[in-house]
């Protein structure tokens, strides 16, 4: 087992950092210096910067996420699935003799394409601690994930935050907005429209209408927009993967948006666990430095 290693989760805007000594966190750090924001460096030297004191010439560094896309340091082959979650330390690209890779994964049959980075990473870590039938990973991309006694048999992406973020901030539905507020009643009364009517098109500039006519405070757009999403996110997937009764669903993200997609599972009827994400992607780095020291 190795307990001194190096963790990278190195995205599209940031960059996170652990060094673990004796199997336990003695520091971290973070940076916005993601694959997106590298303002003409290299990604080699916002690795040193990173790992400044950290001794890591000594011991294993491992790396994921955007850093293996052909937008990152290496340009790292996607695994296809089905695979077994076990099988990704044995895919590790080793680049400059520094550090190594996880392989993303990737979806190419009759039911569509797809692809992810640094989720698969999550996702063994989070079947370590928590093993489920269905994981749900919330972000900028939400990953719908089906795993069968450990192996990745397929997955979906929806982009219901990427789609969030848009339309507030290039849209005219957000267009002349106050600053927005935490809200829960607006967020459930989103949640509930959108789970009632998974076809969201139609929905959307239903709450533009709602702040103009007096029906929605102006500073409660975002989640108002926010729960229509996540509601009709859930419907249109639980048509797709069946009702979801009797599957063991877990969420792997980050507490706050995990919590909007369990309120939206409970209003089905479905019971979901939560795993944070960091927890989740540091249990998997684990995983994948012990493969490495045996």
């Amino acid at each position: 087992m190795s307990d001194d290693y190096i963790a990278f989760d190195w995205g599209s805007t940031h960059l996170r950092a652990w060094r673990f000594q004796q199997g336990q966190c003695i520091d971290s750090r973070k940076l916005e210096a993601g694959i997106t924001r590298l303002a003409g460096r290299h990604p080699r030297d916002i690795f040193q910067t990173v790992t400044a004191g950290w001794q890591a010439q000594q011991v294993p560094v491992i790396m994921a996420g955007m850093v293996g896309s052909n937008a990152g340091w290496h340009s790292v082959p996607y695994l296809p699935c089905p695979l077994a979650l076990s099988q990704l330390a044995r895919h590790l690209t080793r680049i400059e003799d520094l550090a190594w890779i996880v392989p993303g994964v990737s979806v190419d049959d009759k039911g569509g394409l797809n692809i992810m980075r640094g989720e698969e990473t999550q996702l063994l870590g989070a079947w370590q601690l928590a093993p489920s039938s269905l994981y749900i990973m919330p972000g900028t991309h939400c990953k719908w994930v089906q795993v069968e006694q450990g192996r990745l048999q397929s997955f979906k992406t929806v982009i219901a935050g990427e789609l969030h973020h848009l339309l507030l901030n290039h849209s005219l539905i957000g267009t002349g907005l106050p600053s927005q507020v935490t809200d829960r009643q607006a967020f459930m009364a989103g949640l509930e429209r959108g789970l009632q009517d998974g076809d969201i098109l139609p929905l959307l500039f239903e709450v533009r209408a709602a702040y103009i006519l007096g029906r929605l405070a102006q500073e409660a757009v975002s989640e108002r927009l926010s729960g229509l999403l996540i509601g009709a996110e859930v419907a249109q997937m639980r048509r797709l993967y069946g009702s979801l009764s009797g599957q063991h669903v877990t969420i792997v993200g980050s507490p706050q948006l995990a919590a909007r997609y369990q309120s939206a599972l409970a209003l089905i009827g479905i019971t979901a666990e939560i795993v944070a994400g960091d927890t989740a992607f540091q249990q998997g780095i684990r995983c994948i430095a012990n493969e490495l020291a045996n």
